[in-house]
């Protein structure tokens, strides 16, 4: 999570690195000196995010690859991580999201979110984004942005590999995407809302506390028959 913001600053915001990052010192923390330095140093920082060298030179190569990329760059100016606040019209629950970039182009307004990710592939990186809920993510900030400006988006994801070459894609969330995300976000926020009336925050066990079964995966009946 350190690097990703690290990468969003370096990226999007370079004014602000130094204001809200900071390098930690090179000490051996396995040693009383070193220990001491270090915690001197956290505690003269306490208001800034420690970050390694490391982190900073990958941050900063995975940066000059979006510069790089003629459409990618083209993308992330705008208006950067700005805050919307809405209330969900289903439920009526107070709503917000932080966007990375909004932007028009021509008459098209066009939601940005830059990605870090271990591999860029348009295959890899969709089904990573199933896996990580981005489809309810585009689907939300696609609802608050409209929300608040009345206009219709487009959203587009900035997916850049975090090993050299620091391949970069640029992804739009098609159709079917999107609908993935609306399926999951409504039931996602009347699951919110239920819990929020009821007061009853159930787990695993569900709203009424349900004995679960076990569900054998498939590789392991193929081992017992």
């Amino acid at each position: 999570l350190i690097f990703g913001q690290l990468f969003h600053a370096i990226t999007l915001q370079p004014e602000i690195v130094h204001t809200e990052f900071v390098i930690e010192p090179d000490v051996d923390k396995r040693t009383k000196i070193g220990k001491e330095t270090y915690a001197e140093f956290v505690l003269q920082n306490t208001d800034k995010t420690v970050v390694t060298v490391d982190m900073v030179e990958q941050a900063l190569n995975m940066a000059q690859a979006v510069a790089n990329n003629e459409v990618a760059y083209s993308l992330i100016s705008g208006e950067v991580e700005t805050p919307y606040f809405w209330t969900d019209e289903f439920t009526g629950e107070p709503c917000k999201c932080r966007t990375d970039i909004v932007k028009e182009i021509g008459d098209q307004q066009i939601i940005v979110d830059l990605k870090s990710c271990n591999d860029a592939s348009t295959e890899a990186f969709v089904r990573d984004a199933l896996k990580y809920g981005y489809d309810v993510q585009a689907e939300m900030y696609t609802e608050g942005v409209k929300a608040n400006t009345g206009k219709d988006s487009i959203f587009v994801f900035v997916a850049v590999e975090k090993e050299p070459p620091y391949a970069v894609n640029v992804i739009q969330a098609d159709k079917l995407f999107l609908q993935s995300g609306w399926s999951k976000l409504r039931d996602l926020m009347a699951i919110y809302h239920d819990c929020n009336v009821t007061g009853n925050w159930y787990g695993y066990t569900g709203k009424s506390n349900i004995i679960n079964n076990t569900i054998m995966p498939s590789w392991a009946i193929r081992e017992i028959e």
